[in-house]
C-alpha cells in the first residue's frame, strides 16, 4: 500500500480523545430551580434523522412552558448554527407531549434532524419562549 494511502487511512480512523462534558451539578440545580426540570437528555433516534429531548418534571408550575401547546420549541445546534423544529404529522400532530405536567414524570419532544446536521457529541440548546436550556450534549 502506498504511504499516502496508508496515512489517509490512519487519519480517517482517528477518534478524538476528548469527550464532551455533561451538564455540571450547578447547571442541573439551576434548571431544576428555575425551569422545574431535571434529568435532561438529547439522544439521536431513527439513524440520526430525529433528536429526542427528554426531561423529568420536578415542579409543574415552573415547567408549564414545556407543556404549553402554543409555545414553539426549537433546538439550536451550536456547531453548525442550525435551528431545528418539531415535525408535525398529518394524523398525529406535533411530536411532543403537551398538556398538564405531573411532578416526577418524564416527558419528551422530538426534533427533525433531516440531513443529519446535528451529530452525536455536538452541543445544543433547547429554546421554548423565555426558557433556554443551554449546553446539552447529543448522545
Amino acid at each position: 500500500m502506498p504511504a499516502a494511502a496508508q496515512q489517509a487511512q490512519t487519519v480517517s480512523q482517528h477518534v478524538s480523545r476528548y469527550e464532551p462534558m455533561k451538564l455540571t451539578l450547578h447547571e442541573r440545580e439551576f434548571y431544576q430551580s428555575t425551569g422545574g426540570i431535571d434529568h435532561m437528555h438529547v439522544r439521536r433516534t431513527a439513524s440520526g434523522n430525529l433528536l429526542r429531548f427528554s426531561y423529568r418534571v420536578t415542579d409543574p408550575a415552573q415547567a408549564k412552558l414545556l407543556g404549553d401547546k402554543n409555545a414553539t420549541p426549537y433546538l439550536y445546534g451550536t456547531a453548525n448554527h442550525v435551528l431545528l423544529e418539531i415535525p408535525v404529522m398529518d394524523n398525529i400532530g406535533q411530536l411532543r407531549q403537551t398538556g398538564q405536567l405531573d411532578a416526577g414524570q418524564e416527558y419528551w419532544m422530538v426534533f427533525s434532524n433531516k440531513g443529519n446536521l446535528v451529530k452525536a457529541g455536538d452541543r445544543v440548546s433547547v429554546l421554548i419562549g423565555s426558557l433556554h436550556i443551554d449546553g446539552l450534549v447529543v448522545e
